[in-house]
């Protein structure tokens, strides 16, 4: 097993990121941040030397800027999403993930590291693959998701961003390696027994469910866990609690 040795999160902050966070700081990583308010990091992560913290928006931040901070990165963890509600479904950034995926990529590409930088980037089930590849999906529910991604901002910019590491980034990037992790409907709750499928698992009108901090601790497992990372990358991986007594991968 192999510890990265520095973690950029982006969405730090949300119910899922802060998870990410404590995590790969009880883990011993060193962990950077950007977050638009430090008020809103649990207050005992702030006395811990490991935690380095910039107050900024994102998208606000020039290329240099983000340049520097996923430098001496190991990876690059984006917990990115859209606030529930009108404003935050229908209001300005419509492409938050889409925009932060596309400039961490040029800002890693821009610093050429020596060894590939990890990407791994919170979605949802409602991204889905192309040319069959979920074969699952019914054709029913594939043409919902066709037409949740036009009407509803979050869905398709989650698609754009994966869309845009599958088919921009791809699986020959000299300097960006990527997994897309997609959880079912979140919900509270400490670390439980999970499952990790390389398909959906469940009807979208019939969804499964997936502790946040499952979601946060495969994501730690796939910095720090060479052989899990070789298993995932370049995959879209969902993640589902696993009620049977022994699961996939976990805890």
């Amino acid at each position: 097993m192999h510890a990265a040795q520095s973690v950029l999160v982006v969405g730090g902050t949300g119910r899922t990121g802060s998870r990410v966070v404590q995590q790969l700081l009880a883990r011993g990583l060193e962990v950077r941040v950007v977050v638009r308010s430090s008020a809103k990091l649990a207050p005992e992560l702030m006395n811990i030397p490991r935690l380095k913290v910039t107050e900024a928006s994102l998208l606000a931040l020039s290329a240099p800027e983000l340049q520097r901070l996923v430098s001496g990165c190991d990876a690059v963890i984006s917990c990115l999403g859209h606030v529930l509600g009108f404003k935050g479904i229908f209001g300005a950034p419509r492409d938050l993930v889409t925009c932060a995926v596309t400039r961490l990529c040029e800002a890693i590409e821009a610093q050429r590291p020596r060894t590939p930088i990890k990407f791994i980037v919170m979605s949802s089930v409602s991204v889905h693959r192309s040319n069959g590849l979920d074969a699952r999906r019914s054709a029913f529910e594939r043409a919902f998701l066709w037409v949740l991604c036009r009407l509803v901002p979050p869905a398709r910019d989650n698609q754009r961003a994966a869309e845009f590491l599958l088919e921009q980034v791809g699986t020959r990037h000299p300097f960006v390696e990527w997994v897309v992790i997609r959880p079912d409907t979140l919900l509270e709750g400490d670390v439980t027994p999970y499952a990790v499928h390389a398909e959906i698992v469940d009807s979208l009108f019939s969804p499964g469910c997936t502790n946040m901090a499952n979601v946060a601790h495969v994501m730690c497992e796939l910095v720090t866990n060479a052989s899990l990372w070789s298993q995932w990358k370049y995959q879209l991986p969902v993640v589902v609690n696993d009620q049977r007594s022994t699961p996939a991968i976990g805890p």
